[in-house]
C-alpha cells in the first residue's frame, strides 16, 4: 500500500498514523524542513514549484522500484508546493517494514531518488532580498 501526493501542507500526525501497520516492526519517517540558512545567507522562506503530472509519475516509479527491492508494507512520499517558512515540513518520506534495516534503506533510497529525479524546483528567499533557484540536482 502506498500514498504519493503533492500538497500545500504536511500534517505530520496524519503521515505517521497512516504509516502504521500491524506487521511492521520498523517505521522510518524522514521529514525534510526549511532551514534558516543556505549559501552563507539567512533564509526567509522557500517557494516550491513543480510539474504535477510528471512529478507524481516519477514518484510512482520510484515507489515501485523501492517496493520491488524491499519488503515494504506501506510507503509514503509527500512533497509540498507553495511558500514555506523556516521550520515548515516540506517533504515526508516513510516506510513501514517488518524490520528496521529494510525501512531505513528503503526510505534513504526514496528521498535520494526523489531529489535526483522528480521535477520540483525550489526558490530560496534571503534577508538581503536575493533569490536563488535550485532544481533538484
Amino acid at each position: 500500500m502506498k500514498q504519493i501526493k503533492l500538497v500545500s501542507q504536511i500534517n505530520l500526525t496524519e503521515v505517521y498514523s497512516w504509516l502504521q501497520h500491524p506487521e511492521a516492526g520498523g517505521i522510518d519517517l524522514f521529514i525534510g524542513s526549511v532551514r534558516n540558512h543556505a549559501h552563507g545567507k539567512t533564509v526567509v522562506q522557500l517557494k516550491f514549484e513543480g510539474y504535477d503530472p510528471m512529478a507524481i509519475r516519477q514518484m510512482e516509479e520510484i515507489a515501485a522500484e523501492a517496493m520491488e527491492r524491499w519488503p515494504i508494507k506501506k510507503l509514503l512520499m509527500v512533497h509540498v508546493l507553495g511558500n514555506k517558512k523556516v521550520g515548515d515540513p516540506v517533504v515526508a518520506i516513510g516506510t513501514a517494514t517488518a524490520h528496521r534495516n529494510d525501512s531505513f534503506e528503503a526510505s534513504r533510497y526514496l528521498i535520494d531518488e526523489l531529489k535526483n529525479r522528480v521535477p520540483i524546483w525550489k526558490k530560496e528567499y534571503f534577508t538581503d532580498n536575493t533569490v536563488w533557484v535550485n532544481a533538484h540536482p
